[in-house]
């Protein structure tokens, strides 16, 4: 999901778009506050204002900001159709976002949850169990039994972002293609199951 830089929104709302992008793109460790203030046009004297704590601060809100934007994502396409129509939508929008930027840029979550800063990896892990409780939620909505469909959303989760990291490290979609194949059919078979 491509995110939009809003600079209306002042200096540290676009510190935090522009860490956004460079984890998306380098990881964590290669986000550093030089590039950070490249990207955002911030002024240089602005990011220990804005980020006292330093660069832990600024990831750890990058990935919260992220988390937050790609969880309503997540929540929107859920509601609008069901499991199998939700998993298609994300991959193409996930495709999108790869093939546009020639797979430079991955998942800042993924990014955050591989990274270097503790307080970001939490806050992934979070994100992650969040993703998973809508899943376990829509899934159960549908009279999937609430264990299974827990087990399930856990397998959504990582098979898409793995997915994802193969995708951008292999500069193909295929390993979404074939991943989203894949979980259509469990969910199908879950959701209408053979009596």
């Amino acid at each position: 999901m491509a995110r939009r830089q809003d600079p209306t929104r002042g200096p540290r709302a676009a510190m935090i778009d522009g860490a956004i992008t460079l984890m998306r793109e380098r990881g964590v460790a290669a986000t550093s506050f030089a590039e950070v203030l490249a990207r955002s046009g911030a002024p240089r004297g602005s990011v220990y204002h804005h980020f006292p704590n330093g660069k832990s601060q600024l990831i750890e809100e990058a990935t919260t900001s992220a988390s937050r934007w790609v969880g309503t994502g997540i929540e929107r396409i859920l509601e609008a159709t069901d499991t199998v129509g939700a998993l298609r939508a994300l991959v193409d929008i996930w495709r999108s976002g790869l093939e546009s930027s020639r797979y430079e840029q991955g998942c800042p979550i993924a990014a955050a949850a591989l990274g270097t800063e503790r307080g970001a990896r939490i806050i992934a892990g979070t994100s992650f169990d969040s993703w998973c409780a809508l899943l376990t939620t829509k899934l159960t909505g549908e009279q999937v039994p609430e264990e299974r469909a827990g087990s399930i959303a856990v397998l959504i989760v990582s098979s898409l972002e793995g997915a994802l990291i193969l995708a951008q490290a292999q500069e193909s979609s295929d390993p979404l293609d074939a991943v989203v194949d894949e979980l259509e059919l469990l969910c199908r078979s879950a959701v209408h199951p053979s009596t």
